[in-house]
């Protein structure tokens, strides 16, 4: 058995570790997203205005205003003080071509006391500039910048994928990593003096070893994160019932006419306020999200800078129909079934803001233990291929010499 389990481990390390090391570092600086990105772009991030803010609806009516192309589709409703309110747009339809206008930007920074936009980006672009580095990045982490054909955005799931064998090649790794009983200590210890191949080999096995819960957990988590809804909640609902999806609510949601969403933002706050009230959330209203594909609204509740739900299982959310106004879902942490306990936690344990500070600091040392596991991993697979390449081919030198021998 344990030879099946070694090619295994080998063939199952070679295929994702070129994906693992740049996951694991680029996850171990998105941890950081916010403040490093504070620091690179200042213009991004404070204001240059001192003064009370406007309304959150006014903001979004004179950026909609000042350029009549685009959409707000992300709507922050409190902002920290002394900083922009981020915002992000979307092109409308341009009613003489029947396409999208041509928008080279889907970010901006609007200074919270006059409205005007201060800069602005393409979140998510390929480019290493500064104002567009840190957004790179963390699709980078994610989808490897990989196009969507045929509708299927390959990169998630070619990473989501990844995140399968990393799941299954862990447990391999485990057992592997024990050959003995008796000899366990050995599979906890580095032998730092002897450097070379040994450490090498000593910081893929042990290494592994001392932190493996947190990589499954990290390996699980990837996996949610990707393929949620093609394939962890079908598993999860097997076993616990789950509250539909905001997806899967899309007959509520998109119930109505086609095109814009008929209810207006200000119509959709009030609701969400009255909902809070009654489902006792007690955080006040964060932001305002609209899908344009689906013609619905979300309503986040969050101190204003707590958006990524810094502690506990995240930051509520409800959901409503665009043209009747209707709730349509909600995701409220801690409520619910035990399965969708287990999927509110899933973004909030591979971000390490279950625990706050101390939880990202661990996630962005796993990363980098992540990378060194990958890295270690190939040094090792290339160190042993060329072992047996040298074994083949000085039992090929002497095949002949055998043969005229014994003739």
């Amino acid at each position: 058995m344990r030879p099946v389990l070694v090619r295994l481990h080998r063939w199952f390390g070679v295929a994702s570790a070129l994906f693992l090391f740049v996951s694991g570092l680029t996850g171990a600086i998105i941890a950081w997203e916010h403040e490093i990105d504070a620091v690179l772009n200042p213009s991004f991030f404070l204001a240059r205005t001192d003064g009370a803010p406007l309304p959150p609806l006014e903001l979004a009516r004179r950026v909609e205003a000042a350029d009549p192309r685009v959409e707000v589709t992300y709507l922050p409703l409190g902002v920290e003080p002394g900083h922009t309110a981020q915002m992000m747009v979307w092109p409308r339809t341009n009613p003489s071509t029947g396409a999208p206008y041509a928008v080279d930007y889907n970010q901006i920074a609007v200074d919270p006391a006059t409205g005007d936009v201060q800069a602005r980006r393409m979140w998510g672009a390929v480019s290493l500039a500064r104002i567009d580095l840190m957004p790179f990045l963390y699709k980078l982490h994610y989808t490897l910048h990989l196009p969507v054909l045929g509708g299927v955005d390959v990169g998630t799931w070619l990473l989501g994928i990844v995140g399968i064998v990393w799941f299954l090649d862990s447990g391999i790794a485990l057992v592997l990593s024990f050959p003995s009983v008796k000899a366990w200590r050995k599979s906890l210890a580095f032998r730092f003096r002897r450097g070379g191949y040994a450490l090498t080999f000593d910081l893929h096995r042990s290494g592994g070893v001392w932190i493996w819960g947190l990589l499954l957990v990290m390996a699980l988590t990837s996996v949610s994160m990707n393929l949620s809804d093609p394939v962890v909640r079908p598993i999860v609902s097997a076993f616990s019932k789950l509250s539909p999806s905001f997806f899967e609510n899309a007959d509520l949601v998109r119930a109505g006419p086609t095109g814009h969403a008929t209810v207006t933002r200000a119509q959709i706050l009030d609701t969400a306020a009255r909902d809070a009230k009654r489902e006792n959330i007690a955080e006040p209203m964060g932001a305002l999200y609209y899908v344009p594909a689906m013609q619905a609204y979300g309503v986040g509740f969050f101190a204003p800078g707590r958006d990524h739900g810094d502690g506990g299982l995240g930051n509520a959310w409800l959901y409503y129909n665009g043209h009747t106004g209707a709730l349509a879902g909600s995701s409220i942490p801690g409520r619910g079934s035990a399965g969708d306990i287990f999927m509110q936690a899933q973004f909030p344990l591979h971000s390490g803001r279950i625990v706050g500070i101390a939880g990202r600091i661990l996630v962005s040392a796993v990363g980098v233990a992540v990378a060194v596991l990958s890295a270690t991993g190939l040094l090792i697979w290339m160190r042993k291929r060329a072992a047996r390449r040298h074994s083949a081919a000085a039992a090929d030198a002497r095949a002949p010499r055998g043969r005229s021998l014994s003739s």
